[in-house]
């Protein structure tokens, strides 16, 4: 995908904001600078002087709105919001990237063709292609894909993210939210999504899915935090608990250990744990689940995005459910009911606490840096690594 338009934001130029007929505040640019090399997704946790620069000029060249903007993920297909309001959302710099629902391939693609004339900055495209839900997510593609439970060995399921990552790429995606790493015995929100009970197998499956889907230049995604397997509903429906231990997050040190890039959080509530209850919130809006268990006792350090925050067990939260998921440590907020909401309750909430400040300017960081990587930021190059 062309990002030609954007490379404003690495030009040593300011701009002139007075110029601007849309009355959006414009970045300023000044301290932006050309990179001297492409950076691909597997560069993303290297360590290299001239990524980490190149992202650190980006950042200083964004408003704080573009910034906290970028933490936002709304929703479009049959089942998101409608395409002018998303269309809107994408001029107004209110959000950072789209998650595809329902629809055809098509359809998805054509649309994102238009939201990169539209925007002035880059953004995520996302789907949930999940062997076992393409047919729900795009149901004119021909292409079969067995579920996660009938997946055989670690070679089936490399090729199954390859495959998958190959196509959703093609039709403009940069992000799939898969592998489901859930030890599933049955959960009724899980079925066929997961590779099995057996924690070794699965473990071993989904590294090599991510393997194959980064392969495809796709970003990759292990869930649902802390463990979505081993309990009993569906959190689409309503509260679901983890009553007690924490049996699932052993499955995800070797997947972090071995270079996964994004965790996405669920909303499930944990009780009747000392040390990780998460005294009746959802699991995305615990800071004891996000920065405590997930950033910093297992060490991850990519992006950690939410489950759906119109799904009923976020909804029972309340308006609010979205900040606080915020401030718990999510670096990417998914579709919150009211996204310009959301934008204004952060900036808020960022110009008046500096600890906050600081949270959320390293979450744009994780978040730009993984931009250069997927290609967003490279002048080498028109379309997307």
């Amino acid at each position: 995908m062309k990002y030609v338009k954007l490379l404003f934001l690495l030009l040593p130029v300011t701009l002139n904001c007075t110029a601007c007929t849309s009355g959006k505040s414009e970045a300023n640019t000044s301290h932006a600078k050309m990179p001297k090399k492409s950076f691909t997704l597997y560069d993303y946790y290297s360590n290299d002087s001239e990524l980490n620069r190149l992202t650190d000029s980006i950042f200083t060249s964004l408003t704080p709105a573009q910034r906290l903007s970028r933490m936002i993920i709304t929703s479009a297909g049959e089942l998101g919001k409608p395409q002018s309001t998303v269309a809107s959302l994408v001029q107004k710099e209110a959000v950072g990237g789209v998650l595809f629902l329902k629809g055809k391939s098509q359809s998805h693609k054509t649309f994102i063709d238009s939201l990169e004339k539209l925007s002035t900055l880059p953004l995520f495209y996302s789907i949930d292609a999940e062997p076992s839900l393409i047919p729900r997510r795009m149901p004119d593609v021909s292409q079969s894909f067995k579920p996660a439970a009938e997946i055989a060995d670690s070679l089936e399921a490399y090729q199954s993210g390859n495959s998958i990552g190959v196509l959703v790429n093609n039709l403009g995606f940069n992000w799939n939210y898969a592998p489901v790493i859930d030890l599933s015995t049955g959960n009724e929100a899980i079925k066929t999504r997961s590779f099995g009970s057996d924690q070794n197998d699965v473990i071993t499956k989904a590294k090599a899915f991510v393997e194959g889907t980064r392969a495809a230049g796709v970003i990759d995604c292990i869930k649902h935090f802390p463990g979505h397997g081993l309990v009993s509903g569906d959190t689409h429906k309503k509260t679901v608990f983890i009553d007690g231990e924490l049996k699932e997050v052993n499955t995800y040190k070797p997947l972090i250990e071995a270079g996964a890039i994004s965790v996405m959080v669920a909303h499930i509530t944990v009780e009747n744990n000392a040390e990780y209850g998460t005294d009746g919130k959802p699991a995305s809006c615990s800071r004891k689940i996000v920065t405590d268990l997930l950033r910093n006792e297992l060490n991850f350090k990519g992006i950690i995005i939410t489950d759906a925050m119109n799904m009923a067990a976020a909804v029972n939260e309340g308006e609010s459910a979205p900040l606080t998921a915020a401030k718990a440590g999510n670096d990417m907020i998914l579709m919150p009911p009211n996204e310009e909401k959301l934008l204004n309750e952060m900036l808020a909430a960022y110009n008046a606490d500096e600890a906050l400040q600081a949270q959320w300017d390293a979450s744009v960081k994780r978040i730009l840096k993984l931009a250069v990587c997927t290609g967003m930021f490279d002048p080498q190059s028109s379309k997307q690594k």
